[in-house]
């Protein structure tokens, strides 16, 4: 089974619970498991809810007023891709280095707790035009009484 889907967001704080309906809706309509269905959810949130707070204006000069998210589950896997298009990391180029926040912190914990819940993450900016690029990957399981369910 192969399901993907894309989405085109404002960079609105209500742009968020919306990804993440879709994402459970789409993982419970196929039969995943519901814990692996919540930490992919609470994931697609964190990386949503920087592209909402961080993708703004270019560098480029360019407003960024919406972002993408792109979730393909494919097999055992689900891939979840989070671009938008501001300036992007700090970093430059390739991979961005991710800092543990501070214990008594109120944000700058979201890129820390997408990578605990995914099985593989990269964090980085896109090339040219600029802004940041999320994705994250994880092995799928399935409810026994899944209709859809993978096929060996």
């Amino acid at each position: 089974m192969s399901i993907w889907w894309s989405l085109h967001l404002r960079r609105e704080a209500a742009s968020v619970p919306l990804a993440r309906r879709l994402l459970l809706g789409t993982m419970e309509s196929a039969g995943v498991d519901p814990d692996i269905s919540y930490d992919l959810s609470v994931a697609l949130s964190e990386a949503c809810a920087n592209a909402v707070e961080h993708g703004g204006e270019s560098v480029h000069g360019e407003s960024g007023e919406a972002y993408r998210v792109t979730a393909y589950l494919d097999g055992e896997t689900c891939r979840i891709e989070v671009a938008d298009s501001g300036p992007g990391f700090p970093s430059g180029r390739g991979r961005a280095r991710v800092r543990p926040a501070h214990s008594d912190a109120e944000n700058g914990r979201g890129l820390c707790l997408i990578q605990e819940l995914a099985d593989h993450v990269h964090i980085g900016n896109k090339p040219g035009r600029g802004g940041a690029v999320v994705s994250f990957d994880k092995m799928l399981k399935w409810r026994e009484d899944t209709p859809l369910m993978a096929t060996p």
